[in-house]
């Protein structure tokens, strides 16, 4: 019944705004031939929320991507569906640089191993221009939780029916609560949440024991004692919790989850507008100034090649399809 809800909710959000996409790609002037690139702004479609950590990375990008470019840089949320919504919109849009998306793990990843049907093709229908940077998803807790050990939190929910939250179906961290579930064979209960932050509400209320979130959304309840950490999701230990262990030096060393943030344009943007795009987000994120405003909310800055990206994006979604199958996750 949750599953048949979530599709359901995808196809009314997705209906809802079909017509505003094809609203915005009328509303785009086709670029001239010989026009110089960019001659007007640049916008950035965020399919999440203003206030979110996409949203914030990419905030982050444009404040000096403007000046790379010599235009203006304009953040456009179209929140809904986990992100599809806004790579949907991005998917259909004028394939002439003037439209970048912030694709992730979400668009780039999840939603290609959970969904039988998308509105868009994520390899097909994007160009990748660059990953922009990563951060880990972090295993958190509430206070009163009497294991203080990763070790000792999963020997705890073997035996034992631990009820945890998700913030939503097919999210990064619910996806990660799969695969520890997985990995560990542990028996939590995943109750999912409509966001990150009712289902962090309810770990610091004490109603359900703990979520995976991600690390650069949670850092502050963490530094505040009101959620504590038990382990991170990447290979590497981060520098915000350096006391806290990944799982894979815990005992699990395949278990590696990165939420990562990349800049996407639609298919069939020609190659030199695909290389000035490249060149100019590279450079801003080489910046110091850009690199410490990163790193200040727990973001790692990681430029790339186009064809980085583009490896990066079959390997996750190759990844996802995997965890999806064996947790029998697939909607229409």
């Amino acid at each position: 019944m949750k599953a048949w809800s979530t599709a359901l909710t995808l196809v009314l959000a997705l209906f809802l705004t079909a017509g505003d996409a094809t609203a915005q790609k009328k509303k785009q002037p086709a670029a001239k031939p010989g026009e110089a690139y960019p001659s007007r702004p640049v916008r950035i479609i965020v399919p999440f929320p203003a206030g979110g950590g996409v949203d914030l990375v990419n905030r982050i990008l444009s404040s000096r991507l403007s000046e790379m470019l010599g235009q203006q840089i304009v953040v456009d949320n179209r929140s809904g569906a986990g992100g599809n919504v806004g790579a949907d919109v991005a998917a259909k849009s004028t394939p002439d640089g003037y439209t970048l998306f912030a694709c992730g793990v979400a668009s780039h990843g999840v939603s290609p191993a959970i969904y039988k049907k998308l509105p868009f093709d994520a390899v097909k229908d994007f160009e990748p221009i660059s990953m922009i940077g990563t951060t880990p998803n972090v295993l958190i807790v509430h206070p009163g939780v009497p294991a203080k050990t990763i070790t000792d939190f999963i020997a705890h929910a073997k035996s034992n029916k631990i009820p945890w939250a998700t913030p939503g179906v097919g999210t990064s961290p619910h996806m990660t609560s799969e695969l520890f579930k997985i990995a560990t064979a542990t028996n939590i209960a995943l109750v999912p949440y409509k966001g990150g932050a009712p289902a962090l509400q309810d770990v610091m209320g004490g109603h359900v024991v703990g979520m995976w979130g991600n690390l650069a959304e949670n850092i502050a309840v963490i530094k505040s004692g009101r959620a504590r950490p038990l382990a991170v999701s990447t290979l590497k230990r981060h520098a915000a919790l350096p006391d806290i262990p990944t799982m894979a030096e815990s005992g699990f060393p395949a278990f590696e989850v990165t939420a990562w943030y990349g800049s996407c344009v639609p298919a069939r943007v020609p190659k030199p507008i695909l290389d000035t795009l490249n060149a100019a987000i590279v450079k801003t994120l080489n910046m110091p100034d850009i690199r410490e405003r990163y790193a200040q909310n727990v973001v790692d800055v990681a430029p790339t090649t186009r064809e980085e990206l583009a490896a990066y994006i079959r390997a996750e979604i190759a990844k996802w399809t995997k965890v999806a199958q064996s947790a029998g996750i697939s909607l229409d």
